[in-house]
């Protein structure tokens, strides 16, 4: 087992981003220092290593950084979880409500053949909107959610009514603005 890191001491704190009154939580902090990335991917491994999951889907694009490294110790497929419009092809779409306005998400239908128990990573919960819709294409493509981790969380934001009846994991929190 990895010895504990302090990562809220690398997690950059910017007030009024992206709009007066939200506090940022910027996990580049980590990416730059190696120590605090290693701490990541470690405990990522420990977590997840013996629980059977079958491939993990990464959210575009920070999510990406964190699932690629944990598919590669696993050795199972890494599912990209793109943006609206930046897949070609075959693919399933999801189109969801945030807080300011609507996003869509997207994956390869021929990345979810066959169907696989998935874990998705990302590297910030929020309100859940993302995890959730990225959850819905899942299974609708009749993978199974294993389980949803990311490195931060913000637990006074309502993720968990979002995420009710996930397995969600996280290494640090915040609890107030």
């Amino acid at each position: 087992m990895s010895a504990e890191y302090d990562l809220d001491a690398v997690i950059r704190k910017v007030p009024d981003f992206p709009k007066p009154g939200i506090l940022f939580y910027d996990i580049t902090g980590i990416l730059v220092h190696p120590e605090a990335f290693r701490y990541c991917v470690e405990k990522m491994v420990e977590l997840y290593q013996d629980s059977g999951i079958e491939g993990i889907a990464g959210i575009d694009a920070r999510g990406f950084v964190f699932a690629a490294p944990l598919a590669y110790k696993l050795g199972i497929p890494l599912i990209l979880v793109r943006k609206k419009g930046k897949l070609p092809g075959d693919k399933h779409v999801n189109r969801f409500t945030l807080e300011y306005g609507e996003d869509q998400i997207e994956v390869h239908r021929a990345d979810l053949k066959p169907p696989r128990r998935v874990l998705i990573v990302d590297d910030l919960i929020a309100t859940g909107g993302t995890l959730k819709a990225t959850a819905e294409i899942l299974e609708a493509a009749g993978s199974t959610v294993a389980g949803i981790f990311s490195v931060v969380a913000l637990p006074f934001l309502p993720f968990h009514e979002k995420l009710e009846g996930y397995d969600v994991r996280y290494l640090q929190e915040y609890h107030s603005e």
